[in-house]
């Protein structure tokens, strides 16, 4: 297993790569049903092959996560690892929460501590409110009497909200964000890496394969990288360019099978800072530049659209129309499109009052671009 300093602020190393508890094994298609027997051998050999930071948060398995965390970590593997997890922001409405849910997280956890704890997903509103709540003073609290180690934040936003989060408190000693070689200008991006470990923090990286997307096959996409004399899988090429930056403290995936989990430990053995030449690192810019050519709406998620006056979610369904024309996956997205729908949320509840036009900085024409997503994502099949 390849090791790799936690940031400046910490004289501690992790795994490059990390263990994520997101899409654990499951039985059926109910994500509360998760394999307990093969998910805690697998976690157990993942730990036991030399991965040491492990990653859960308070809603993955829709709450059951925690709790099988809690068991695979019994029989003295819990002293192995540095065990991450996460305050719920949008669940805590009042300062009081703070506490219940997270005695609740320690019960499923069984344990004392948590080595690492994020406030989780982090975005403008978000932090204004846990700010205002006094969430740092109580992460300093819990910190003070041993229950946290070390306080991080998740997020998905813009590079200026991330470093605005980043200057206004000092105590920040790592933070996770959303990063592969498509976002690189999408949330925290490379701009926001950069800021993030030019601060000493360590960086934990989510999503490097686009929650699997980058795994699936895509014809245009192969023979690009089947033209490279590197005989790579795509997933091999994707953790590769994440671990070839040196402000990436651990790259978290989310293995659901022993076939993952063995060629992720092969991929780490080979990586290093620098391990990918400029031969290299131009295929896959030549992989970036052809998904982009399938993207049909050029929105950074800054989110400056937003909020509004109708609550339409408008990067969120640029998004969502940008997947489903990246990899084909449309029935997903119309059924998640449904959603935003019952929500009041979906394009069409645009009334084309064109403030958002005015306030995006790419200047997209955003009410005729979400006729557009309305036109593809709400019409049944």
């Amino acid at each position: 297993m390849q090791y790799r300093p936690f940031g400046k602020k910490l004289d501690l190393k992790v795994s490059a790569l990390g263990f994520g508890s997101m899409r654990l094994p499951i039985i059926g298609d109910n994500p509360r049903h998760i394999d307990e027997k093969e998910a805690i051998q697998l976690l157990r050999q993942g730990i036991d092959s030399g991965i040491n930071y492990l990653d859960t948060a308070y809603i993955y398995h829709e709450g059951e996560s925690e709790k099988l965390i809690g068991k695979a970590l019994k029989d003295g593997y819990r002293d192995k690892v540095w065990l991450a997890d996460k305050m719920p922001c949008w669940s805590v409405n009042v300062h009081e929460d703070l506490d219940g849910i997270f005695q609740d997280q320690l019960h499923r956890l069984q344990t004392e501590y948590i080595d690492f704890y994020l406030l989780h997903a982090l975005n403008q509103n978000s932090w204004k409110k846990m700010y205002e709540l006094g969430a740092l003073d109580w992460l300093e609290s819990q910190r003070a009497a041993g229950r946290i180690k070390y306080i991080g934040f998740s997020f998905h936003d813009n590079p200026d909200t991330l470093k605005t989060i980043i200057d206004t408190y000092d105590g920040w000693e790592f933070c996770q964000i959303q990063y592969n070689f498509l976002d690189t200008e999408v949330q925290a991006g490379t701009q926001g890496l950069q800021y993030a470990a030019s601060q000493g923090l360590g960086v934990v990286i989510m999503e490097p394969l686009r929650g699997g997307k980058l795994a699936q096959p895509v014809d245009s996409i192969k023979e690009i990288w089947d033209s490279s004399d590197q005989k790579k899988t795509p997933v091999e090429w994707a953790l590769d360019w994440l671990w070839n930056q040196p402000e990436v403290s651990v790259v978290l995936s989310g293995m659901s099978t022993r076939e993952q989990l063995n060629q992720n430990l092969t991929f780490v053995e080979k990586s290093k800072p620098g391990m990918l030449n400029q031969v290299e690192l131009a295929v896959v810019e030549k992989v970036k530049q052809a998904y982009s050519s399938l993207i049909k709406i050029s929105c950074t998620s800054c989110r400056y659209c937003t909020p509004c006056p109708e609550n339409v979610e408008i990067p969120i369904l640029f998004n969502m129309y940008n997947e489903a024309t990246l990899f084909g996956n449309w029935a997903e997205v119309k059924q998640h499109y449904k959603k935003f729908k019952a929500d009041g949320k979906s394009a069409d509840y645009c009334i084309q009052c064109g403030v958002c036009e005015t306030n995006c900085p790419q200047k997209l024409p955003i009410p005729e671009l979400l006729k557009e997503v309305q036109e593809h994502l709400g019409k049944e099949d």
